[in-house]
């Protein structure tokens, strides 16, 4: 297992980018989750950094890091979009068994809600 030491490379000479331990990166980089929680995306920059973290039986986990300088505001939800995301969902949720909207997404696994994969007797 890598220690924090071995993790840290910010000249990005063993990994190739600058690589950081986990929760030790350099102010003004963030990861897309905190990006997002700013209210912004990475706008097609590229990858400015990664933060690893070590674990026991795999390889580490990584996060990738972009400028927040160079981040762009998240773009506007339109109504087009909206209606868009509505209807995605909507199919999720949709069992193509019996054409009930259970109210969850189907489990890919059944590929129909777990009522007709039961062979249950049920009104939609």
């Amino acid at each position: 297992m890598a220690t924090r030491a071995d993790l840290y490379d910010p000249t990005g000479a063993q990994h190739g980018i600058p690589t950081y331990p986990w929760r030790c990166a350099p102010e003004g980089l963030a990861s897309r989750r905190q990006l997002r929680a700013l209210g912004l995306r990475p706008g097609g920059q590229p990858v400015a950094g990664q933060v690893l973290r070590p674990r026991r039986r795999r390889g580490p986990l990584t996060a990738y890091l972009y400028r927040i300088d160079r981040a762009r505001p998240v773009r506007p939800m339109t109504p087009a979009r909206r209606a868009a995301l509505d209807a995605a969902m909507r199919a999720r949720r949709t069992c193509p068994v019996c054409r009930a909207d259970r109210g969850y997404c189907i489990p890919t696994s059944l590929g129909m809600c777990p009522h007709c994969a039961d062979g249950a007797t049920h009104t939609p």
